[in-house]
Formats: C-alpha cells, sequence, structure tokens
C-alpha cells in the first residue's frame, strides 16, 4: 500500500473526524452488547446444570437481558451502517468535486498526452472502488478491531489460560494476511490501469462508430478489444486468487484455536476450574473472535482494490496545474495590438515545430495564415490563446506579455471558431449562449440571424428549444458549425480566431457567411487560418507558413505578384487543367 495515498484518504477523511468517532462508538456499543451476551447465555446454561436445579425465574430474567442487548446490538449496527455509508459517499463526491476541479485547470498538454476514456475512467470508476473500499473497512475493520479486544479481554475474565491460547496463535492469522496482501495490491493496481485502457478504448469506439465502420475497421478494433479484456481477466483473477486465499487459510487458524480452546476448557471443566456456562462463553468468544479474521479476505481485497484506484485518482490531483503569476492583469481595455517576437516553440524538446517567429499586428487588422498541413498554423493560435505557453521569446498584447495577463481575461478578449465544432447535451439556445449564459432570448435569434442559422432552426421540432444530444447528435456538421459561429456573433469580442470556421458550409451559406464575418470583422483584430485561399483575399496581411518559419508576408496580390509558394498554393487550387 502506497504511504503517499494512504496519507492523501486520510487527509479527506480528516473532514469526518465527528462521524469516524459516532462510528467508533457506535461499533463499540454494537460489540460491547454482542459480547455481553455469551455471558448471559452462559449463566443461563450455568442455571439449568444438574438435576432438579432449573430455576426458570432467573433464566427469563436473563433471556430479558439477552433480548435487551440484541436490540441495542441490532439499532447500533443500523445507525454505525447509516454513518459509514455518510463518511464513503461524502469522501468519494469531495475527491470527484477535487478531480474534476483539478481537471479544468490542467494544461492542454495533459488533456493532450492522456486518453479521455482512461481520464474518465479514474473519476468515476477508481472512485467509486475506492468508496466502497472505505465503506467495507469502515464497516468491518471498526468492528472487528473492537470484537477481537473485547473477546480477549471477556476470555481473560473467564479463564487466563484459554485467553493465552488466543494470544499466542493469533500472529500466524495476522502475518499470513499481511504476506498475501503484498501480492494482491500489485494485481489490483494493474486491473485498474486495464479497465482504464479497456475505457478509452470503447470511448473512442462509439466516438468514431462511423468512420470505424466507413474503413472496415471493427474487426481490428474487436481484436484490440479481446486482447485488453484478456490482460482485464488475468490481473483479475490473479487478484481474486490471492486475495481468497485470506479467508481459508484464516479459517484452518481460527479452527485450531477454537479446537485448542474446547480442549483446554473441556479438561478444566472436568477439574472444576470452569463451569459449563463459562465454557460454553468461551467458545461462543472463539467464534467471535474469529469472525473478523474470517472476514479479513474480503476486507483486504476491497483494500488493496481502493488503494490501487485512489493512486490513479490521486494522479490527477497530484498533476501540475497553469499556474498565474501573482501581478497578472486581471481586468485590462484590449485594443488588439499584437506582437510576436522571436518565439519558438515545440510540443516535445526533439522535435523543433516554431523557431524564431516574429510578427508584428496592428489594432484591427485581419491577418491569414495559409501554408501546408503541419506547418505551425494551429500551433500559433494555442499559443495566442495561451492553451500552450512559448518555449523563447514572448507574445505581447497592448504591450502587455500576453503570461503576465490572467488566462480567463486574455481568452475572454478572443472569439474563436475551430474546424472541429463543439456542442454540449441540451437546447440549441443553450448552445449558442455557451460564452455567454446570461443572453436574452432576442441576442440569441439576431446572432443566429447573422450566422444564417436562424432558418435551420425553426424548422426543427422544437425550434431554439429543441434538445441536443451528445456533441449535437442530430445536426449536420455544417449546422453544428453555424451554431459555433452563432456563439462568436453573440459574444461579439475584440479579437477573432477562425481556424477553417466554413470548412464544413456548403459555398452559397459560406458565401453569406463570409459576408458576416467581414461585418463582424470590422475594428477587430482577426487571425484566419485557411486551406480555401479564396476565402481570404481581402485580408490585410497573409501570412506564408512553412516548417514552423514566416517564409513570406504581404497582401494577396503582392504575394501572387511575388511568384513564390504563396503564388504556388494558389495555382495549385485555381489554375485551369
Amino acid at each position: 500500500m502506497n504511504k503517499k495515498t494512504l496519507r492523501s484518504v486520510l487527509k479527506y477523511l480528516s473532514k469526518y473526524k465527528f462521524h469516524i468517532i459516532l462510528s467508533l462508538i457506535l461499533a463499540a456499543v454494537s460489540v460491547g452488547f454482542s459480547l455481553y451476551i455469551p455471558i448471559l447465555i452462559g449463566k443461563a446454561i450455568d442455571l439449568i446444570v444438574g438435576l432438579g436445579n432449573v430455576d426458570f425465574r432467573s433464566i427469563f430474567a436473563l433471556l430479558w437481558k439477552v433480548l435487551a442487548a440484541i436490540g441495542i446490538t441490532a439499532a447500533s449496527q443500523w445507525l454505525m451502517n447509516t454513518v459509514n455509508n455518510k463518511i464513503s459517499f461524502e469522501l468519494v463526491k469531495d475527491i470527484r468535486n477535487d478531480a474534476f476541479s483539478r481537471l479544468q485547470k490542467l494544461p492542454f498538454s495533459y488533456l493532450d498526452t492522456n486518453k479521455a476514456g482512461d481520464t474518465v475512467s479514474r473519476i468515476i470508476t477508481d472512485a467509486d472502488a475506492l468508496g466502497d473500499g472505505i465503506l467495507m473497512s469502515s464497516t468491518q475493520l471498526f468492528t472487528g478491531i473492537i470484537t477481537i479486544i473485547g473477546t480477549l479481554v471477556f476470555l481473560l475474565t473467564i479463564n487466563a489460560g484459554i485467553a493465552a491460547i488466543v494470544v499466542l496463535l493469533t500472529p500466524m492469522s495476522l502475518l499470513l494476511a499481511r504476506f498475501i496482501a503484498k501480492r494482491t495490491h500489485e494485481m489490483f493496481l494493474m486491473q485498474s490501469k486495464t479497465a482504464g485502457e479497456q475505457t478509452a478504448l470503447i470511448d473512442e469506439s462509439v466516438i468514431n462508430a462511423k468512420l470505424s465502420k466507413a474503413f472496415l475497421y471493427e474487426d481490428s478494433l474487436l481484436t484490440q478489444f479481446d486482447e485488453i479484456n484478456e490482460r482485464f481477466k488475468g490481473f483479475s483473477l490473479k487478484a481474486i486468487f490471492y486475495s481468497s486465499l485470506v479467508n481459508p487459510s484464516t479459517r484452518l487458524i481460527n479452527s485450531l484455536i477454537y479446537a485448542s480452546i474446547a480442549l483446554v476448557g473441556a479438561l478444566s471443566a472436568i477439574g472444576g476450574g470452569i463451569t459449563v456456562g463459562a465454557l460454553t462463553a468461551a467458545l461462543s468468544y472463539s467464534n467471535q473472535y474469529a469472525k473478523p479474521f474470517n472476514e479479513i479476505s474480503g476486507v483486504i481485497a476491497e483494500l488493496q482494490h481502493a488503494f490501487a484506484s485512489a493512486e490513479r485518482l490521486f494522479g490527477i490531483l497530484e498533476e501540475k496545474t497553469e499556474e498565474e503569476p501573482t501581478n497578472v492583469k486581471k481586468d485590462m481595455t484590449v485594443r488588439g495590438n499584437i506582437e510576436i517576437k522571436n518565439v519558438s516553440f515545440s510540443y516535445s524538446p526533439d522535435r523543433k515545430l516554431i523557431q524564431n517567429f516574429n510578427l508584428s499586428v496592428k489594432e484591427g487588422q485581419r491577418i491569414a495564415i495559409v501554408g501546408p498541413t503541419g506547418c505551425g498554423k494551429t500551433t500559433l493560435i494555442n499559443l495566442l490563446m495561451r492553451f500552450y505557453d512559448v518555449t523563447d521569446g514572448s507574445i505581447l498584447l497592448d504591450g502587455v506579455d500576453i503570461r503576465n495577463i490572467e488566462r480567463k481575461t486574455l481568452r475572454r478578449n478572443f472569439g474563436m471558431v475551430l474546424q472541429d465544432t463543439f456542442l454540449k447535451s441540451g437546447t440549441i439556445k443553450e448552445n449558442i449562449a455557451f460564452g455567454k449564459p446570461d443572453a436574452t432570448d432576442e441576442e440569441i435569434i439576431s446572432a443566429a440571424k447573422r450566422a444564417h442559422a436562424d432558418s435551420f432552426i425553426r424548422r426543427l421540432p422544437e425550434g431554439y428549444d429543441t434538445l441536443l444530444g451528445e456533441d449535437g447528435g442530430i445536426l449536420s456538421a455544417g449546422q453544428k458549425q453555424l451554431l459555433s459561429i452563432a456563439r462568436i456573433m453573440l459574444l461579439s469580442p475584440p479579437m477573432l480566431i477562425l481556424d477553417e470556421a466554413t470548412s464544413s458550409i456548403d459555398t452559397r451559406t459560406e458565401m453569406k457567411i463570409q459576408s458576416a464575418f467581414k461585418t463582424l470583422m470590422e475594428g477587430r483584430t482577426s487571425f484566419i487560418v485557411a486551406h480555401r485561399l479564396s476565402t481570404i483575399k481581402d485580408a490585410d496581411m497573409i501570412i506564408v507558413m512553412k516548417n514552423g518559419n514566416v517564409i513570406e508576408t504581404g497582401t494577396h496580390s503582392e504575394l501572387l505578384k511575388n511568384g513564390g509558394f504563396y503564388s504556388e498554393l494558389w495555382n495549385s487550387q485555381f489554375r485551369k487543367r
């Protein structure tokens, strides 16, 4: 068991000290009265030993006490289980909240290098496993420890020799459980990791179902799933095998303890050293003493699984978040002057991408960025939005390094439409107002009209109140993109980023959208990433990128006249064949 993980779990549990103390008190009450019952029954047996020696009045008085003890035991166990459920569910809720909150603050480098399905598995499946483990251990461990201590105390009051047998043989159970636990933890950790892999593959398969069918990739996916499933089965079987060894092993040792107590007690009873009732109580205590050890296999297996899951879950909480300097600007009036000075950046140290990039953009200019795939166009956008920070150099907004501007403030001043659209589960109205939840219906409809989305929205069953599934399931790619454009029309920010914003829209609608964009871009600094060069002819400046460097800059006519790389790109798209 990882000590660091244990400390983290205990830190969360410390919030519920009162509940834990209450649970311990209830466990003590429950165990105390359940251990008192054998004493009462032993006394009742002594009252019927011997011919004509039955004292019914005393026996009935003892039976009433037994019933009262049973009632108190049952009530305290019910209350203890309720409290333990509260601790378990609150613990999982707190950790899930913190993990999800942490996820919102993690850099894009984490999201880009970790599979979404595995992250989902950590926050959902691993959190559930942790909660189940804590619930089982808190219920059985508390009562188990108190039962072991209590039975030893009662056995001492009955016969010191019997208590000595129990104390001498008990370490065998503990050593055996510890030996097996070490081997169980590793298997449960591998089981959790493989479950994450499985969830990731299922997630990818569902999201890309159309693509898989189109490329006849189903058999390959089945093969991958079978391989992961086989590994998952192997780790699960080994984990269960090791953990299940504890129960029969501890039962064997506990049976030896029971037999030893029976033998020593019987000999003592024959010699008059102990009454028959006391021997009966001692044997009952032997069974109660053995019960926690018999249940220890389930507790250990669940705890090992819980802490293996906790290691993965706390892995998210231990990831470094995007840190903001203490003196960042949290509010500023943005004009839109951008200066990129000697910027270098790469996603990994061994693969250089952007090197010594320089660019000066004046307020209100429309800057088009073109170039072959992988030249760094989208990377430049990621740097402007601070999805990633530059490796060297600086990017200035109105003379201020963007690393000294709060990310929220910076991103609030950019309107962004990407080639890959995102729509959440909810109404069309909610999706358009994604960046401005307090927008009025009139503002939303006006934005949709300017984005040329109003006509198709009104044809839907519920109009603007039509519910969309995950990623806008019922809409076409073009319709999804129109809704994304409507979001920007609603926000009307001082700077715009359009990354292939009309790639999924038909030519006729695109012409209308370009007209709407032209109006929107008036007086706003705009960056337009485009492969269709016809859409950026009117840009104030066109930047041509290749291998992470700017190789040409100028207007459309200037670049055509120069006959360079831009001219080649233009001719490859528009020259007559």
